[in-house]
């Protein structure tokens, strides 16, 4: 039997295609991009040519070697976007030598800045060559091509005036797919409308979009949960997840790969749905399509989060909901605040126990 909230979202007339485009006009997350190292400077073929000094020799010089390309994160950027238009990323070839000995200026290297948390992928090879998992980190991806010999490096004892120079080899070229994965401690995951995004405004000064209708988030919100002592942690919510995720239904999908890296995922529940599902079926639900998309991922730790207790007075529903699942469930309410200061102490226990 489908799940009633997953089946009343897919009923609300949202195109799933408009959304994404909407969606990628703002947050880029994958990108296929060419790169191609500089070539190397072709080698000169010169002979000195000085008043009062007979048989001045080969003089020509090597040329400059191709410039190389190189990845590298940078903190303050959190989108794949400077990917969008641009599809061919090159760097400098390397200069010709000349006369009088002059070797050719070395081209320029390229350095392409991408978000911590990208991985560098080799297409042609389907071959991982790099996660920049941390910001500073810098690889080089493509090597520029060695600059060619001028004929001064041909003079021989029986060839003396040598007419022959390298051209300069050809710097490397790679087809690359780069993938972002946000670096979180805790992701938020949970039905659309569970609260996710007004408990990530209420913890912290990300503003993402709040509104009663299901997948007002979009795209993935990051922020900094900040404590007493100096202490903080980077909590991510991503967009509402159904039951057919992993197969590409509703948005979760897409976003799926954001929470793999978190520390913790806080399960965010909906007490009172507002199609009269069953909370605890809701939480099963997703349970499922975490295991179905990842298996490392639905081993991640977990807290489970029962939102919008001041619509339950009593405590009556959070309490049932912990007996149906046998796990301890976390009543707050991210609208008035109540619990949401012990939640966050809790979650930073756990962070920093996990990283321990």
């Amino acid at each position: 039997m489908p799940n009633p909230a997953a089946s009343a979202i897919m009923n609300t007339g949202l195109h799933k295609l408009d959304v994404r485009l909407n969606y990628q006009a703002m947050f880029i997350d994958q990108a296929k991009i060419y790169v191609k190292a500089g070539d190397g400077g072709p080698g000169c073929v010169s002979f000195r040519r000085e008043k009062y000094i007979p048989k001045g020799g080969p003089d020509g010089g090597d040329g400059g070697r191709g410039g190389h390309v190189y990845f590298q994160s940078v903190e303050n950027l959190d989108t794949l976007l400077d990917f969008a238009g641009k599809h061919h990323w090159r760097a400098q070839n390397g200069k010709p030598g000349s006369g009088k000995n002059k070797h050719g200026a070395n081209g320029d290297d390229l350095i392409i800045n991408v978000p911590p948390g990208t991985l560098i992928y080799d297409t042609d090879h389907d071959l991982l060559l790099k996660d920049l998992s941390e910001p500073g980190l810098k690889v080089q991806i493509c090597r520029g091509g060695k600059g060619g010999r001028g004929n001064k490096a041909f003079t021989t004892s029986t060839n003396q005036a040598p007419k022959t120079a390298e051209p300069g080899k050809k710097g490397r070229e790679r087809n690359i797919k780069l993938e972002l994965k946000l670096i979180a401690d805790v992701g938020l995951v949970g039905m659309p409308n569970a609260g996710k995004s007004t408990l990530i405004s209420r913890c912290s000064a990300a503003r993402p979009k709040i509104a009663d209708y299901p997948f007002t988030t979009l795209e993935p919100v990051l922020g900094i949960v900040e404590l007493s002592d100096f202490r903080r942690f980077v909590m991510a919510d991503i967009p509402g997840l159904i039951e057919g995720s992993h197969e590409g239904a509703g948005l979760g999908y897409e976003f799926l790969r954001h929470i793999e890296r978190t520390t913790i995922i806080a399960h965010v529940i909906d007490i009172m749905p507002a199609d009269n599902s069953e909370p605890a079926e809701n939480y099963r639900a997703i349970r499922r399509e975490l295991a179905q998309y990842s298996r490392a991922l639905a081993r991640k730790k977990e807290i489970i989060i029962a939102n919008k207790i001041d619509l339950d007075p009593n405590g009556k529903i959070a309490k049932n909901i912990g007996k149906k699942l046998k796990k301890t469930v976390h009543p707050i309410s991210a609208v008035t605040g109540s619990g949401v200061k012990e939640l966050s102490e809790t979650l930073w226990k756990m962070v920093k126990g996990k990283k321990e």
